[in-house]
This record gives C-alpha cells, structure tokens and sequence, in this order.
C-alpha cells in the first residue's frame, strides 16, 4: 500500500533547489526574501498541494491551533448554526474546532472544565448552561492565562469578551408587533430564571407593555425551560386561569411550539383567539401550521464574530475586552394574524 506523503517545506526547497530557511521565510512573507523568490515559492506551494503542519508551528509558538467550543446541545438549531459561523472563520484562519456538549449540565459543564487538558487548547468559546450560575471554573482557566469569549449566554460577572444578540429591543419588539395586530393581554412564557438572556428577555416584555400602557400580571408570566414539553405545560398553566391571555410571547420558538401544540388540542384559533410570537428562526416556525411570527436570532453572525473575537485575544496579548450586540429581526407569519 502506497504511504500517503504530506509536502514539507524541504520538498518545495529542494524542487526550487534554494534553501529550506529561504523557503520557511518567504512563506512567512519575511522582509529578506525578494520578491521573484517569494512568487517562486509560493507558486511551487500552490502546485505541490503544500499545507502548512500546524501541530509544528503550535510547538514552535507554544500554539496548537485548536479552539474548543462548550455548548449546552449540538441537536438544536441556534447552536448547530452558531457552530457553521465558528467553523467558517476558524478554518479560514488555520484553527480547529473540538466540541464538549454539556447537556444544560451544571455539573457535566464543571467536569469538562476541570478534566480540560488546555495545553491542547489555545482558546474556548463558550456558552454556560441555563442552571449555572457559578463562574469559578472559568474564572481559573482565564487567570491561567487561557482566552475564553462568552456568546449567547453569558456570565456577567467574569472580565473576558462576550457576543450576544439584542434580546431586549427583540423582545420589545414582540410585544409591539402584538400590540399593533390587536392583541392587549399578552403573556410571557420565560425561560430559567437567573440566566441574563432570559431577564433581558422578560425587560423588553415590560418594557413593551409599559410603553403601551398595558398591566403586568404575575401570573401571565411563566419561568420554566427551554423545551417543547416546557411550552406545554406553560400554556396549560395560562388555561386554567380565570383571566385568560389573547397572546403568548415565548422566550424561544420550541416554548412557542409546545403552546400552539395545546392550543390546537383545545380548539383554540391561534391567531384569530390567541397569538403567538416566538423567538429564534427555528427552521419548525416556517413548517408548523399555521406559521409561527418569530425574532429571528443572528446565530451565524454569533458564530463568527465570537470565533473572530477569540482569535484577536490568541493573538494579540493586549487585546481590549469587547461586548458585541447584534440585533435581531422580526419575521411576520401566520399566527399572529387575527382576520
């Protein structure tokens, strides 16, 4: 069987029968290597299919050009899509990606920190699951001296660059786009409490009712999970009140599923009697009948700034912390369509 052979900077130097420092120079664009040589190099590069062995040069700079991700699920579409915006830029610069899912664990999140072996790592990206609200395990391995970016959820109390989307003005938009479809008892289904994504949702929610004049009622306000399950029970829960909402605005689009499913069981006209708003842009809020209006989260512009961010901070020893906003958009479908 034929050996696979990887080309070395010591084959390109001997096809141009020139040097192997030469070589190494002009593919690190050196200012002593002129120019005629440095096209030659390149050009004999580009043919022989040469790609640089990162694991060396890792060794060389105290670098391993891998960058782990800590996500709480991979089977969900916000996260599946934040991953592609990670990869485009990661790969485009040269880095792997290594993936750890915590489940929404607090205590499988603490393992894979405690058992990370960072040598291998030159950063992580990370987002902490809904239950933890402590942040001593990151604050440890930032100390040590290893970059950690924060997006989606994040911790407020550590010093490190985070990425996340405009949950309030999202959210404040939600319940203006209720209002203005007719719709003036709205309830929030939330998600965990604690988690500061989903307070800045709950702000923009009595930020909206507030502007409009409208009445804050306890209990129209839900705190449970994320899941369809959660949504479920949050609407039967808003049911069996006696003073009933005509709109739900659900903290993602799985809660927001989980309602419609009831509502439906119940005979209930959703869009006609109640409303429904998610937020995410999940893929299911196009396909379900009727169709879900939703806050569509940037996850791929997430995805990439957080990755481009944590590069900065690899590279660059004395790179000034950033908080990046992205806004989100409304998306206008069926269920929230009264005629």
């Amino acid at each position: 069987m034929l050996k696979h052979h990887f080309v070395t900077i010591k084959d390109i130097a001997k096809t141009l029968d020139i040097s192997v420092a030469t070589v190494s120079r002009a593919l690190r664009n050196t200012f002593d290597v002129n120019q005629e040589t440095r096209e030659k190099v390149l050009e004999a590069a580009a043919q022989m299919n040469y790609r640089p062995n990162y694991n060396a040069i890792g060794l060389a700079k105290g670098r391993s050009h891998n960058i782990g991700i800590i996500i709480p699920f991979i089977t969900n579409y916000y996260f599946s899509t934040v991953i592609t915006g990670i990869q485009e830029v990661a790969f485009s610069k040269g880095y792997n990606i290594i993936l750890f899912v915590t489940n929404d664990s607090p205590e499988r999140e603490l393992s894979i920190i405690q058992n990370l072996s960072i040598s291998n790592l030159d950063g992580l990206l990370v987002t902490t699951t809904s239950a933890s609200d402590s942040c001593g395990h990151f604050q440890k391995i930032i100390n040590e001296g290893t970059p950690v970016v924060f997006f989606d959820r994040v911790h407020t109390k550590i010093k490190t660059s985070k990425v996340m989307q405009d949950d309030f003005y999202g959210s404040l938009e939600a319940v203006q786009h209720l209002v203005e479809n007719g719709y003036k008892k709205i309830a929030h289904i939330a998600g965990p409490k604690g988690l500061i994504f989903t307070e800045r949702r709950l702000q923009g929610y009595l930020a909206g009712l507030q502007k409009h004049g409208l009445p804050v009622r306890e209990e129209w306000i839900i705190h449970s999970g994320f899941s369809q399950e959660c949504g479920r029970a949050d609407m039967l829960q808003l049911l069996n009140l006696d003073e009933k909402p005509d709109a739900i605005f659900a903290v993602n689009d799985g809660k927001a599923i989980g309602a419609m499913l009831v509502l439906k069981e119940n005979k209930i006209a959703i869009g006609k009697e109640m409303g429904v708003m998610g937020f995410t842009n999940d893929p299911m809020s196009a396909i379900i009948s009727p169709s879900l209006t939703t806050i569509a989260e940037p996850a791929l512009e997430i995805g990439k700034r957080s990755c481009e961010l944590l590069i900065k901070h690899i590279t660059k020893k004395n790179f000034i912390l950033e908080e990046v906003i992205i806004p989100c958009r409304i998306i206008v479908r069926e269920s929230t369509k009264i005629s």
